[in-house]
């Protein structure tokens, strides 16, 4: 005989999920929603609001619905024979009191590896422990002291990394440790990869606040293992958007290149990457093709003119964009007659003129494309991949 299927009642459920709630937690406006469920709303959804009523939220105090809980928890005991457990009582969040306790501890070297692991374990149990930590006065810049420490540097990147920090936080964490990037640089060398991919995720976060005045004075040691970190592949994306973010000045392109970034870029675009990686990467050379130094490499690697011509129309807009941008960059300033053969050999050339028929390229693209082809024609028009109908179309050249 068939089990009857027991209905949940609808006050059980989340709002967000429909599903039963396991730690029901009440927002200011008096509705009760399941606290992964609503922490997760926060976390991705700004303003922020009530989902159900879509009042501003003044503030985002949770506060446990235990009367509810206790039902839910009766009720599944109630309903095991249909497969429902009751929920374990879940833990209250971390008291701000005792967060500031513990940070008094840490800053204490007796106890301080003891603090920092406790600290660890609160910000592994809830959003809202990891936003109590960050609110706590202190704790964050405390954490970014840590870096410097060979046996408590783990511990402190991994809580750091954790938390979503505000750029409050982060301001204040360059300002009071105006070094803090040479030290991640130091970390960077570590043999552990955890270590290290804990160490790129931290400069990620910080790199877009960090002034232009300190980003153009890094060491060049940075630079070196951002490269060997994209090589090894620890944190490939996250490495990316630091040497990006640290590539718009001259004397860094000039580092980044003599670190040996180029044949590494030309590695990775190679080894046919996701698309995201693969825009990054293009993105990072295109920069590093902003000097001379950087557009030699690229001309001068084997396979350097022929993978950035092979990702045109063919990974997405803003590859297109950025891999005709490289080639412009080398037919302006490289445009020896090896290179300019290699071009037609590799099939730039016809990939330049793809780029004009394409509805997916956009008008940039375009541009720079008919600048190339409109440079070198004489050169190129007797190739077969130039076809006729582009000299007719354009007379001029």
């Amino acid at each position: 005989m068939e089990q009857q299927q027991v209905e949940i009642p609808t006050y059980f459920l989340c709002p967000i999920s429909l599903e039963l709630m396991q730690d029901p937690v009440a927002l200011v406006t008096g509705i009760t929603y399941d606290r992964s469920s609503i922490e997760k709303w926060i976390k991705t959804n700004k303003p922020h609001t009530c989902p159900v009523t879509r009042q501003p939220l003044i503030d985002l105090i949770l506060t446990p619905n235990h009367t509810l809980r206790r039902l839910i928890q009766s009720w599944c005991a109630a309903n095991t024979i249909h497969g429902y457990e009751p929920p374990p009582t879940p833990k209250p969040p971390v008291d701000p009191i005792h967060l500031a306790r513990l940070l008094a501890s840490a800053q204490k070297p007796a106890t301080r590896v003891e603090s920092l692991r406790e600290i660890k374990n609160i910000v592994s149990e809830s959003d809202t422990n990891r936003r109590n930590v960050v609110s706590t006065p202190g704790m964050v810049v405390f954490l970014a002291s840590l870096v410097t420490e060979q046996n408590l540097l783990n511990d402190a990147l991994s809580i750091l990394c954790s938390l979503q920090l505000s750029e409050e936080n982060i301001i204040e964490v360059i300002e009071k440790y105006s070094d803090i990037m040479d030290s991640l640089a130091v970390v960077l060398q570590k043999s552990d990869n955890h270590i290290r991919s804990h160490a790129v995720q931290f400069l990620r976060s910080i790199i877009e606040h960090v002034s232009p005045s300190r980003i153009v004075n890094v060491q060049q040691e940075l630079f070196k293992e951002l490269v060997n970190a994209v090589r090894d592949q620890v944190m490939t994306k996250c490495a990316l958007h630091v040497l990006a973010g640290l590539c718009p000045y001259g004397r860094n392109r000039i580092k980044a290149v003599r670190t040996g970034a180029v044949p590494v870029l030309i590695e990775i675009l190679l080894d046919e990457p996701e698309r995201r990686i693969c825009e990054l990467a293009l993105v990072v050379l295109d920069r590093l093709c902003g000097c001379a130094e950087g557009r030699a490499e690229v001309a001068g690697h084997a396979a350097g003119i022929a993978i950035v011509s092979r990702k045109i129309v063919r990974v997405s807009h803003l590859a297109s964009e950025r891999a005709v941008r490289i080639l412009w960059l080398v037919a302006r300033h490289v445009a020896t007659p090896a290179v300019l053969h290699e071009m037609m050999q590799v099939g730039a050339v016809g990939k330049l003129c793809l780029v004009l028929q394409s509805e997916d390229c956009g008008a940039k693209a375009k541009e720079k494309s008919m600048e190339i082809l409109k440079l070198h024609h004489n050169i190129w028009r007797n190739s077969s991949c130039l076809l006729p109908q582009f000299l007719s179309l354009y007379p001029s050249c």
